[in-house]
């Protein structure tokens, strides 16, 4: 992220509305933002839950975001991700533009390719897919690999130009606009950063041309090898078109246990040691009190101290 600490490495949080109530996101939230050693705040961007009951509440992520931005007043804020299947790209445009607004130019564009059909062996069993339940139940569709890469690429062009150009037309293989106007600008120019989630080989491709920030699940979810791995496939994208690595933010979510801050702190030096330098630490509902707090104290604060006596 923009704010660097020591080593280069910052922290942010992710509280998954699932499960949990408005207040308690809130909670943590105002208690996050008054920790500097918290640099970001994130929520996702799906409409049901995709693990467990599937009757559990769950709130809508840009209207619960926008919310949020206007209650507080530090934090860089985002969805990890934005499912690029559930809006058309100039209405996602706008809800952006706006939450910027709100926000005094803290938004980060967080992206991902959203619901795609899978063949049963790259995923599993088919109807393991959970974006198949919630696709069904909101009337979206599930696109190719290659088609929902292709509609990605487009809505950022789409974005930004809207945040960039007074009037323009679009012509895509997708999408198509006339006469698009998007006023007020973002308070960020040319526009707020652009997260872009994701680990297949095509997405990072469109990483390397577009993106600021690359974010991959951590563990369990993918291992240390296979960060490592993707990340010098991104490498390899960037050295293909000519474009630096370094400036391209590597971001990893990573899921706290709670019970065993001895090895989240383990798990995440070993991330930054790999080269992740923004570290997001995912929370489960409920919510434990204070527990902005408790990141700090227990996980960012010795991870830091660690680097430095490493450096020593």
């Amino acid at each position: 992220m923009s704010d660097q600490h020591q080593g280069g490495v910052t922290f942010g949080i992710k509280t998954t509305p699932m499960r949990v109530s408005y207040e308690e996101i809130l909670r943590v939230w105002q208690e996050a933002d008054a920790l500097p050693q918290i640099t970001d705040a994130w929520l996702w961007g799906h409409l049901m839950p995709i693990a467990g009951p599937r009757d559990g509440q769950i709130l809508e992520g840009w209207t619960l975001l926008s919310a949020l931005a206007a209650q507080t007043r530090r934090l860089r804020l985002g969805l990890l991700v934005t499912s690029n299947r559930i809006r058309q790209p100039a209405v996602l445009g706008k809800i952006a533009t706006t939450v910027d607004v709100i926000s005094r130019g803290r938004l980060v564009m967080g992206l991902g390719v959203g619901g795609t059909r899978q063949p049963p062996n790259a995923g599993g069993v088919a109807g393991e897919n959970p974006a198949v339940a919630e696709y069904d139940a909101y009337g979206l569709t599930l696109v190719p690999p290659a088609e929902g890469i292709a509609r990605l690429a487009e809505t950022i062009a789409i974005l930004k130009s809207m945040w960039t150009r007074d009037v323009f037309d679009f012509h895509g293989r997708h999408y198509t606009l006339k006469g698009n106007r998007n006023e007020p600008k973002p308070v960020q120019r040319p526009g707020p950063p652009l997260l872009v989630g994701g680990w297949g080989t095509r997405t990072l491709r469109l990483v390397a041309e577009q993106a600021d920030i690359w974010n991959i699940p951590g563990p369990p979810h993918n291992t240390l090898d296979y960060i490592v791995q993707r990340g010098r496939v991104l490498d390899a994208h960037c050295e293909a078109i000519g474009r630096d690595p370094r400036a391209i933010t590597r971001s990893v979510q990573y899921i706290v246990s709670y019970d065993d801050p001895a090895g989240d702190r383990k798990a995440i030096l070993d991330l930054i040691a790999a080269g992740l330098t923004h570290i997001v630490l995912s929370l489960r509902s409920p919510y434990p009190a204070q527990v902005a707090q408790r990141l700090v104290d227990e996980i960012i604060t010795p991870v830091r101290e660690a680097q430095c006596a490493s450096k020593a």
